[in-house]
């Protein structure tokens, strides 16, 4: 069956949630299969994964392979959007890492399960019980993306030439996690530092190896996968930084996320370390003595954006945006990518710097 009748984003969209949606209704009921205490599982992950997001992923992955001029089928879509599971995974366990209560306007999944947990009047740590189930949430979801992949039924040697770059791509991931972590732990003030973990927590996931990926899956030339990163290295750059305003100025209402979430958890951000850099030492004293504090009132949050903007950093990570896109943008030249690759790389480009959340 061919997907040719979606010619725009939000059609490609579409048949990425629609095949999503048919494998979480069919996981689900196997998970209920084994016993009723794993309802809420399957709703849990079911409603994360159906309820909002963008697609990035799959979206570059389809994009990957109308780049390479293949024509999309049902089995490359499903294949496409197994890429949302590792997302899916990658944003439960970033909550328990960061110890947040809200992903997208509602309780993260380790608050949900601490709830249920008061609500049932379970005995032991409610806490310790949110986080243990989000954990092992997080871990169904990855396994999904791979079966989800596995049962795509796509061609052997199509799904032969595609698991190197999944296989990759998932390593880069929990690398980057972990480089997340320990900056914040070190209290790193470097630049070059952070856009280390932008990439690889971020960036590379997100848009060059599921480029990769559509690619690999179309068994593209390796001169097209060399222009993939030449457009996805500064755009999935890019991305992160806009990523990491969005964690400082966002609106709760767009992100579904407190204001200035990243102050409190003291994300060590290349808009952290760029205000420290251009900071007098009265801004670096207000900025160092508050990072970082979970008990920042709305007003101290206040006070901390606007001496971020006052430093310049903030103009300066709009700059950095802008100039990362443009050189994305340059790679498009290469003779080997599609007209329509072409045209939905420079679509994504724009979804992907300019989002609100």
């Amino acid at each position: 069956m061919s997907f040719s009748a979606s010619n725009d984003i939000n059609g490609i969209r579409s048949e990425i949630n629609q095949a999503l949606a048919d494998f979480v209704t069919n996981q689900g009921k196997y998970l209920r299969t084994i016993g009723p205490e794993l309802d809420p599982v399957a709703v849990a992950l079911e409603k994360f994964l159906l309820e909002s997001g963008k697609r990035l992923r799959p979206l570059f992955a389809y994009v990957g392979l109308v780049g390479a001029g293949v024509l999309p089928t049902k089995e490359l879509i499903s294949a496409a959007a197994s890429l949302e599971l590792v997302h899916v995974c990658a944003l439960i366990h970033d909550d328990v890492m960061d110890a947040s209560d809200t992903r997208r306007g509602a309780p993260s999944i380790h608050k949900s399960f601490e709830k249920m947990h008061q609500d049932k009047k379970l005995v032991g740590s409610g806490s310790q019980f949110g986080i243990a189930s989000a954990i092992l949430i997080g871990d169904l979801a990855l396994i999904w993306s791979a079966q989800m992949l596995h049962n795509s039924k796509l061609p052997t040697e199509k799904l032969i030439s595609a698991l190197p770059v999944y296989d990759e791509m998932r390593v880069e991931l929990m690398a980057g996690q972990f480089l997340d972590v320990y900056e914040q732990s070190l209290g790193t003030q470097s630049v070059e530092r952070s856009m280390k973990v932008a990439r690889y927590k971020s960036g590379k996931y997100t848009i060059e190896r599921p480029l990769h990926f559509g690619a690999a899956l179309a068994q593209a030339p390796k001169d097209l996968i060399s222009t993939y990163s030449e457009y996805g290295i500064p755009l999935g750059e890019a991305f992160q930084l806009r990523d990491d305003l969005l964690g400082v100025f966002g609106d709760p209402s767009q992100t579904g996320k407190p204001s200035g979430d990243d102050l409190r958890e003291g994300k060590r951000t290349a808009l952290i370390a760029i205000a420290l850099q251009k900071a007098n030492t009265s801004q670096q004293k207000i900025i160092t003595d508050n990072l970082g504090d979970p008990g920042l009132t709305p007003s101290m949050i206040s006070d901390l954006q606007q001496v971020i903007t006052e430093t310049g950093a903030t103009s300066h990570i709009e700059l950095m945006i802008e100039e990362l896109t443009n050189t994305s943008l340059t790679a498009l030249n290469h003779d080997g990518i599609s007209q329509d690759g072409k045209k939905y790389l420079t679509e994504l480009a724009v979804l992907a710097t300019n989002r609100k959340i």
